[in-house]
């Protein structure tokens, strides 16, 4: 069965949605070329961003333009007050060294043996929810997260949409990745670490999600001809991801080797996006001038 599911295949950001996107970068980036003050109002969003200069530009409002059509709403924020998606955690910490229990599989999906999607670190689930949208009878997701009123929060949404395909689990996944996906009924075509905690001091780089145990459990499950996406806007933390699964050059290959229509830069990198929607952070980041470093490894057939 492809893994390749949800690469390229999910429809775009609704046209009218898109074109406020590029107005808004494009104000962003040439404030004089759409005159001083510039007015958007999306009415399906339920957004109307008023614009006097770039500083206006807020990665938020972007946020909600890109995801304009899950059309979520914010009732259960109030419960649980401010969710910072950025505040750092300690993984290796007493409190999460737990594995997350295994859930019912045929309870949580409509149908369990569907290829799986599991995205480590899953912040808000805007991204995982939009693929789960646009592939309801083709794919499951699984998103683990270990903020606990992050998933709360993307729960609440997976109810509101009726999304029978996707579940977001409370989880420290170099703990309980292993387990979790060694029970799902189904492949697991594809696994993706987008923009994880960067852990900057050195004393902390062991904090790190991307660690050697979770690599052989990704690459043991995961289907002839999986994928794994990874991708971060620090160069240190991208890099330290690529040379753990560069190194498992053995299982598998980048994806420019397979595809050759597939474009990278000088050193390697992709230059777009294949998922056909951002994240959250990425959004930020390219909003401040960013560079996003991403590769994409397809599992060789033979294994």
């Amino acid at each position: 069965m492809a893994s390749s599911l949800c690469l390229n295949s999910c429809a775009a950001v609704p046209g009218a949605a898109k074109q406020i996107l590029s107005s808004l970068i494009l104000l962003h980036k040439f404030p004089s070329s759409l005159g001083h003050k510039y007015c958007i109002s999306k009415t399906s969003a339920s957004l109307s961003v008023p614009i006097t200069d770039k500083k206006e530009i807020r990665s938020t409002d972007l946020v909600a333009l890109e995801y304009a059509d899950l059309n979520l709403t914010d009732k259960i924020s109030q419960e649980l007050g401010h969710v910072r998606i950025r505040q750092h955690v300690n993984p290796l910490s007493s409190s999460f060294s737990v594995p997350a229990p295994v859930p019912n599989w045929d309870e949580v999906f409509k149908d369990p043996t569907l290829p799986l999607m599991v995205d480590i670190g899953s912040g808000s689930g805007r991204f995982l929810l939009w693929l789960a949208k646009q592939n309801p009878d083709s794919q499951n997701y699984v998103g683990l997260e270990i903020r606990a009123k992050l998933v709360k929060r993307a729960e609440f949404w997976v109810k509101e949409l009726a999304l029978s395909n996707i579940h977001f689990m409370f989880a420290n996944a170099a703990v309980s990745f292993k387990q979790l996906v060694s029970t799902y009924p189904g492949p697991l075509a594809l696994v993706s670490i987008l923009c994880p905690d960067p852990h900057f001091k050195k004393r902390h780089h062991k904090r790190r999600v991307v660690q050697t145990p979770l690599v052989n459990s990704i690459l043991t499950r995961l289907m002839p001809e999986g994928k794994v996406f990874i991708q971060s806007d620090v160069v240190e933390v991208a890099e330290d991801m690529r040379k753990q699964f560069d190194e498992e050059s053995g299982v598998l290959q980048h994806i420019d080797t397979v595809d050759p229509s597939v474009l990278c830069d000088n050193e390697g990198w992709l230059l777009n996006n294949p998922m056909g929607i951002r994240t959250e952070r990425e959004i930020h980041a390219e909003l401040e001038g960013a560079k996003i470093y991403r590769r994409l490894y397809q599992k060789r057939k033979e294994y």
